[in-house]
């Protein structure tokens, strides 16, 4: 750049002797010119609006470079002229990016400049914005413009108009020149000839034209990604399996030293998202798939602003127009599954390592939103909390995974069944395809391993032995590469030894086995959770999950893949007994085998056989379950547990652990927790087998009483210190 700045103005050196031995410039001074003006600055601008004019329209440069001269001849002296070149290879559509342009306002503004000079008013600006504001500048400070037609004073209403005419040319000028170029563009793409860089698998011939990359490696990788995206019907699916089999992703840069070199990359999900989405692989051309929303633009970074449109709504679509790695029903097939990944992600998220078969698939009935998975001493939980989370509303419903998942799991089992021989035959035939892919992606990488150390070689060989610094260079990459190759070799070594080319018999007849046991198959050890939760994710489509209150009751809406939906009825664990629908069936139950003169452990045997289930996790009844609900009626009807204790051993407004936890109508568990903790005062009393005696007075009383009703709001750290702390026995 330098080099051709130098030379024009060389140029312009010659171009203006030339011009005043010829009398063109005339040395007689314009009217308009006063000392006030030749007392600053004059900066001659020079631009050009590409990098391209620059090196090419030498001329033009000259000539702006040229008037130098003419401003001297106008009355400055050399060292009172200044060139403002910066903006060379800029447009003058916008001042955004034109440092020099800003430099011209800053020392107009800084009443430092008399004169502005240029080949043609277009070379300052060309927007209305851009020149408006220069004009009104220079008005102010009075400075004067001037141009190969003549001088003008921007304070002098005749030359604010004719200046004001002048940039509303230049603008019309750069739109008509703007639109010219870009209908002959148009018509260019609606040819199929508009191409910019070749994407993943082509390459650019000597014609400018797009066809299959030649090297079989890269065919392969291609091929054998749009098949792993069959086979797993998600981006998350396709690049782990590529993650897996170490396979990499040929790249060819389009911009640096090593420009259109192939590289071998580690595959990554926006590649290959790109990739599924560009239509040139089913032989498709298309123009038009990134604009321009000026709306979106941000000034100052010129990448914004740019919206992608899908295939069918490119301004060019051409089918059939290049080599294809698919059809085009392939291709829309794909286009499909992606769009329906995109509308099934509000509710449903990549298989996880976790124990839930459902993560991911579970949608709340009542409000709509995706409902969770916690994980809490290694049981499973499907809770609706995202209003709690963001909104701060109360939990809306959740229940227990491990039967859900149990529930469902018999579902989608009885809906493999009629499947269980094709899906036999297929999972075997799958897996050897699968692993000749892989094992012919090892042996193309094995192939070029050796021909590179080969290559390197040759070239040591053809070297002289007398040129000692190019030999040991040469030396130096042929072990380089024969190392590379030894690694690849011994990374081949393991990869078969773990994944062997072709199924044994025992595998296959293992697959086979398993596939016509449906059941087997899902509970087998081999199978992981992740397994399972990709068999759900293609089966199903979500689950609908609506509580009924506070009950056990859950509906449940099974949508499948497909559009076929089933409603079941399921029931969840519950807390209390009090949440349960049959809780007063189930009271006066054993109340009915209790008068009839049954045992404890007969009327538990008696409840299983009735098919009653107790609250919380527990299967079936035992006899403590029966004491516990007995015990609480008792509570409930405010009736005596038991004789009341020899309160002879105890002070004043002293209870009994237990009578107290009686009179609260609270476990004697959390009373002995709050005895530990400190919230009430006791002691042990060791001449009555050491039973606790509990401090509670009316106050005391009063206290106890609220706590045990109180519970924590939204945001609450703790329990109030008013309610946790003792009084004293004196008062």
């Amino acid at each position: 750049m330098n080099e051709t700045v130098q030379a024009a103005s060389d140029v312009a050196r010659e171009h203006s002797e030339r011009q005043v031995s010829s009398g063109t410039v005339s040395a007689q001074l314009s009217t308009k010119i006063k000392p006030i003006h030749t007392a600053r600055l004059a900066i001659v601008y020079v631009r050009q609006s590409t990098q391209q004019q620059v090196l090419d329209h030498g001329e033009s440069t000259a000539r702006q470079y040229a008037l130098v001269d003419r401003a001297e001849a106008l009355g400055w002296s050399r060292d009172r002229i200044e060139v403002i070149d910066e903006d060379l290879g800029q447009s003058g559509s916008s001042s955004e990016h034109r440092t020099g342009f800003r430099r011209l306002l800053n020392e107009v503004s800084s009443d430092a400049v008399g004169l502005i000079i240029g080949l043609e008013m277009s070379r300052l600006a060309r927007s209305c914005k851009d020149w408006h504001a220069l004009l009104e500048l220079c008005g102010i400070y009075q400075t004067l413009l001037a141009d190969s037609d003549g001088t003008y004073d921007p304070s002098d209403h005749n030359d604010r108009l004719l200046l004001g005419l002048k940039g509303t040319m230049s603008e019309a000028e750069l739109h008509v020149l703007r639109n010219r170029m870009y209908e002959g563009l148009c018509n260019k793409a609606a040819r199929g000839e508009v191409l910019n860089h070749p994407p993943l698998g082509y390459i650019r011939t000597i014609q400018g034209n797009f066809v299959i990359d030649p090297d079989a490696q890269v065919q392969a990788v291609v091929h054998s990604i749009f098949d792993r995206f069959n086979r797993w019907g998600s981006i998350s699916g396709l690049l782990k399996s590529l993650v897996h089999d170490e396979m990499q992703i040929p790249i060819r840069p389009h911009y640096g030293p090593d420009r259109g070199e192939l590289q071998w990359r580690q595959p990554n999900r926006v590649t290959l998202l790109n990739l599924l989405h560009h239509p040139i692989y089913a032989g498709a051309y298309r123009w038009g798939h990134r604009e321009v929303d000026p709306k979106k633009k941000i000034p100052g970074r010129r990448t914004t602003g740019r919206t992608l449109n899908a295939y069918d709504e490119c301004r060019v679509l051409i089918r059939d127009r290049f080599d294809a790695y698919i059809t085009w029903e392939q291709f829309e097939e794909n286009q499909e599954k992606l769009r329906e990944n995109s509308k099934k992600s509000r509710f449903m998220s990549a298989p996880g390592r976790g124990a839930s078969l459902l993560a991911g698939l579970i949608q709340c009935g009542r409000c709509g939103r995706s409902m969770s998975v916690a994980y809490a001493c290694n049981r499973l939980r499907y809770t609706c909390q995202r209003g709690a989370i963001d909104y701060g509303e109360p939990v809306c419903q959740s229940l227990s995974g491990a039967e859900l998942d149990q529930a469902i799991g018999r579902l989608m089992i009885e809906a493999l069944r009629p499947a269980s021989i094709a899906l036999s035959l297929h999972a075997a035939k799958d897996i050897q395809s699968q692993r000749e892919q892989v094992s012919q992606q090892w042996r193309h990488r094995l192939q070029r391993a050796e021909y590179e150390a080969d290559l390197a070689r040759r070239q040591y060989s053809s070297v002289d032995p007398g040129n000692r610094l190019v030999a040991a260079d040469l030396e130096r990459r042929w072990e380089e590469k024969l190392n590379d190759q030894e690694r690849l070799q011994l990374d081949h070594r393991r990869f078969e030894q773990s994944q062997p080319n072709e199924l044994t018999s025992e595998e296959r007849s293992r697959i086979e086995r398993l596939s016509t046991d449906i059941a087997a198959l899902w509970s087998d050890a081999a199978t992981t959770p992740e397994d399972r939760q990709v068999i759900a994710r293609t089966l199903l489509d979500r689950i609908v999950i609506t509580v009924e209150d506070e009950s056990e009751n859950v509906d449940v809406e099974i949508r499948f893949a497909g559009g076929f939906v089933n409603r079941m009825r399921h029931t969840r664990p519950v807390q209390t007994y009090d949440q349960r629908s049959d809780y007063k069936e189930l009271i006066n139950r054993v109340h009915q085998l209790k008068a009839s003169g049954s045992t404890l452990a007969q009327i538990a045997a008696s409840l299983n056989d009735e098919g009653f289930v107790p609250a919380k996790r527990a299967k079936q009844f035992n006899r403590g379950m029966i004491s516990g609900l007995l015990r609480r009626e008792k509570h409930r009807k405010n009736e005596p547990l038991s004789q009341p204790r020899d309160r002879s051993s105890l002070n004043d407004d002293e209870w009994w652990l237990a009578d107290l936890a009686a009179h609260l109508k609270m476990p004697i568990a959390t009373m002995h927790r709050w005895r530990k903790v400190g919230w009430v005062k006791a002691r042990k009393i060791d001449s009555v087998g050491g039973h606790w005696a509990i401090h509670a007075d009316a106050s005391e009383l009063a206290r106890l009483t609220e706590l045990r009703s109180y519970r924590r709001g939204w945001g609450e750290q703790k329990t109030p210190t008013r309610l946790t702390t003792p009084g004293s026995k004196d008062r």
